[in-house]
């Protein structure tokens, strides 16, 4: 919560609770509507205090339009970007995209016929998770196969790991390594 959001609290919370008191003086008969009119009346004829009601009064009207216009912004809209937010009633888990990252190279390099691995998460507003592997393949690789088997491991091992669904595993090759000996052959 940042500072003017909880400013606005504190501010609207001292109000309710200060009109709230005064109600309740009002109607166990312990202060009279007399009394209230009066300093109420003593108050507002002060060109002082009317100023500086009229200055919180319209700090409060900005605060009121702030909070009821603007949502407050939460941690975990912020924390959205760096990962996925995960919240039951014990409390609340963050999974960062460096960690699903971590377990998608992981799998990938699991596989012979892969090397040089990068993965890139990607995170919408709707919490789908669309994974980019970028990755270089051995000469003996049947391309095809691998891609499909990478794509079904990548969201198994997510799935078992973080019970987070995968919407997309996209694949790019973008080459195929050439192993030294073939080089010194050349």
């Amino acid at each position: 919560m940042k500072f003017l959001d909880k400013v606005g609290l504190v501010l609207f919370s001292f109000i309710v609770l200060v009109i709230a008191m005064l109600v309740c003086f009002l109607v166990f008969g312990w202060i009279s509507v007399d009394n209230v009119s009066y300093v109420l009346n003593t108050i507002l004829n002060s060109p002082l205090f009317t100023n500086i009601a009229l200055g919180v009064s319209v700090v409060l009207i900005l605060l009121a339009v702030k909070c009821i216009y603007f949502a407050p912004s939460s941690s975990s809209k912020s924390e959205m970007g760096d990962g996925v937010l995960l919240e039951n009633e014990k409390g609340k888990l963050l999974i960062s995209k460096e960690t699903i990252e971590n377990l998608v190279n992981g799998v990938a390099k699991g596989f012979e016929s892969t090397q040089n691995v990068k993965t890139e998460v990607i995170l919408d507003k709707e919490n789908h998770l669309n994974v980019d592997v970028t990755l270089y393949v051995m000469p003996n690789a049947v391309i095809q196969e691998l891609s499909s088997n990478l794509q079904s491991r990548i969201k198994e091992v997510i799935k078992t790991m973080t019970d987070l669904e995968v919407s997309k595993v996209n694949i790019k090759v973008k080459n195929i390594v050439v192993a030294k000996q073939e080089k010194a052959e050349n």
